[in-house]
């Protein structure tokens, strides 16, 4: 395997990371509306991903700035075409960031409710929007021979995109729900159980309908890793079906595991179905963004290699240490405890 390729699986480990973390992030937030019924049990919910939602969401910090340096052509397109849906996001993010640091810095119950909604708003939007351009970059865009997108904004809400959006929904929503039923005691937690299993089909059935489209788009494209395409896709389908089985046996640490391997296995079908390529073209294939012609020079992925190499495994190991320490239950009883604003 050479350096280039390597980093493309380095890449695709970043956003792995990044919506397997930042998702179960974005369907907490979701679920504010249903699973929030007063003050308290808002706080509750909310809590759960407080000591960690700002740094689930750096993955997708060290993801882009990866892809920047790995694979300047991929970036500077993928930005440039990109660019309203992305800056969407962004804006989505801020948006939520600043409502979780906001909404308890007064008492009114008008201004807690405002910061609520932007955070349902937060959530949703970058759950639906990633969802939509990574099923722009897997069936690729209109690039022409200078690899600059040449579409528009609306050629980007196509029938297959749209679908992977709305699944990237579904399931970070789902994914969020089985946290709160593993973080949380009392009628949250029950909620959560319940709210899980209803949300259940229609996450199966947009999930089926994405991998089998995935798999028949990657079987025309004749894709060299269409056999882990499938495999990926398969395996993602029976770990859904696991996480609403454990969760509706009461099994809350087993199906939020179920959950997280669902979005797991989820993006690597993408990105094994996108493999060799990083941006297709659909004006002629001879103007798609591959590994090779995309990435930087051997010398610069040399360095990131040795950086990577260093810097990881710290990663992991701060990460891994942050959420032993915050382990244990958001109980009601300790909100209702704390002061107000907490």
């Amino acid at each position: 395997m050479d350096l280039a390729t390597l980093w493309f699986w380095i890449v695709g480990f970043f956003f792995v990371g990044y919506f397997v973390l930042d998702g179960f992030d974005f369907g907490v937030g979701m679920s504010l509306p249903f699973l929030g019924k007063n003050d308290v049990s808002r706080r509750q919910v909310i809590n759960t991903i407080g000591p960690v939602w700002d740094l689930n969401e750096t993955w997708v910090i060290v993801a882009g700035a990866c892809l920047f340096a790995s694979f300047p052509e991929w970036y500077a397109s993928l930005f440039s075409g990109f660019y309203l849906p992305l800056l969407l996001i962004l804006l989505a993010l801020i948006l939520r960031g600043v409502s979780f640091e906001y909404r308890h810095q007064r008492e009114s119950a008008k201004w807690k409710r405002g910061f609520d909604r932007m955070i349902v708003i937060g959530s949703a939007v970058p759950a639906f929007l990633w969802g939509v351009a990574f099923g722009n970059i897997v069936q690729g865009v209109a690039l022409d021979e200078n690899h600059i997108y040449v579409g528009g904004f609306f050629a980007l809400l196509n029938p297959y995109s749209l679908l992977v959006g709305v699944t990237t929904l579904l399931l970070f929503f789902l994914h969020g729900v089985l946290f709160v039923a593993l973080k949380t005691d009392g009628p949250v937690h029950e909620d959560a159980r319940r709210l899980a299993l209803k949300a259940g089909l229609p996450t199966v059935l947009a999930a089926a309908t994405t991998v089998v489209w995935t798999v028949v788009m990657a079987m025309q494209r004749e894709a060299p890793l269409l056999w882990l395409v499938i495999a990926a896709g398969t395996v993602a389908a029976v770990t859904l079906l696991a996480a609403l089985v454990l969760s509706a046996r009461r099994f809350d640490g087993w199906a939020f595991i179920s959950g997280m391997l669902t979005v797991l296995f989820a993006v690597l079908m993408l990105f094994t179905a996108l493999f060799p390529n990083v941006l297709p073209s659909t004006i002629d294939p001879a103007y798609s963004l591959t590994i090779q012609n995309a990435s930087s020079t051997d010398y610069t992925l040399t360095i990131m290699t040795w950086t990577a190499v260093i810097a990881l495994p710290l990663v992991l190991l701060y990460q891994g240490w942050t959420y032993w320490v915050f382990r244990k239950r958001v109980t009601r009883a300790s909100i209702e405890g704390a002061p107000a604003h907490a």
